[in-house]
C-alpha cells in the first residue's frame, strides 16, 4: 500500500490556494487508487520540537564533535521521531506558498528538524553528501502573489521553488513533479489560470498509471 505524506505549509486552510492545489491532487490521486493512505502533517497545528542547542549539539556529534550524553540524546530521539513519520512515506505531497521569495518559516522549522545526518543524508570528505532516501517520489504545489518564473526582477526573486527543489535532491528525492499557480495576481484571467493549474493538479495521478 502507498503511503503519502501531505506536508501542509500554509496557515491559511481552506483558503489557501496551494492547499487547494494539493487536494485536488489527493482527490484524483485516492478516486483512482482507494486503497492509498493520506498521513497528513498541518505544519501550523502541529508540536514541533525547537531545533535547540541540545539538538544541534546532537548533530555534531556525528561529525565527531562532543559526546551523545543524555541531555544530547533525548533531543536526538525527538529529531528521530518527527523524522520516521517522514521517512516511512512513499510519496510526498507539499503545498508550498511563497513569502517573501521563499517557504514559510514552519516549513523551514521542518525541514532543519528532519534534515540530519544518519538519517537523510550521509556525508563523506572525498564525496561530500548523499541522499539517504531512495525509492521516493514527491508532488510539490507552488503558488505566489506576484512571483512567476520570468517575470521582471521587479517582482522578486525564486528562492521558493529553488531552494525546495535542492532540498528534496539533496535528501534523495529525485522523482519531483510540480505544478505552479504564479502569479495569481498579475495575471490577466487570474480564475481561468488557477483552473488550469486545478486541472493539472488531478492529472499528475495519470502519470503513476
Amino acid at each position: 500500500m502507498t503511503k503519502i505524506l501531505y506536508i501542509a505549509a500554509s496557515p491559511r486552510g481552506p483558503m489557501s490556494q496551494s492547499g487547494e492545489l494539493a487536494e485536488a491532487y489527493l482527490a484524483a490521486r485516492q478516486a483512482a487508487q482507494p486503497d492509498v493512505a493520506i498521513d497528513r502533517l498541518e505544519l501550523w497545528n502541529a508540536d514541533l520540537p525547537e531545533f535547540d542547542g541540545d539538538k544541534a549539539a546532537a548533530k555534531m556529534t556525528f561529525f565527531g564533535v562532543g559526546d551523545m550524553d543524555a541531555p544530547r540524546q533525548s533531543a536526538w530521539d525527538q529529531v528521530v521521531a518527527v523524522t520516521n513519520r517522514f521517512i516511512e512515506a512513499d510519496e510526498y505531497v507539499l503545498s508550498v506558498p511563497m513569502w517573501n521569495g521563499g517557504i514559510p518559516y514552519k516549513l523551514k522549522q521542518y525541514i532543519d528538524i528532519i534534515t540530519q545526518p544518519g538519517l537523510l543524508f550521509g556525508f563523506d570528505p572525498e564525496a561530500g553528501y548523499s541522499g539517504l532516501l531512495s525509492g521516493k517520489s514527491a508532488r510539490v504545489f507552488y503558488t505566489s502573489g506576484v512571483y512567476a518564473p520570468g517575470a521582471p526582477a521587479k517582482y522578486g526573486t525564486d528562492h521558493h521553488s529553488t531552494y525546495l527543489g535542492w532540498w528534496l535532491d539533496f535528501i534523495g528525492v529525485s522523482e519531483i513533479e510540480t505544478v505552479r499557480f504564479q502569479p495569481s495576481l498579475l495575471t490577466a484571467d487570474p480564475a481561468g489560470d488557477q483552473m488550469k493549474a486545478l486541472e493539472r493538479a488531478q492529472d499528475l495521478h495519470l502519470q503513476l498509471a
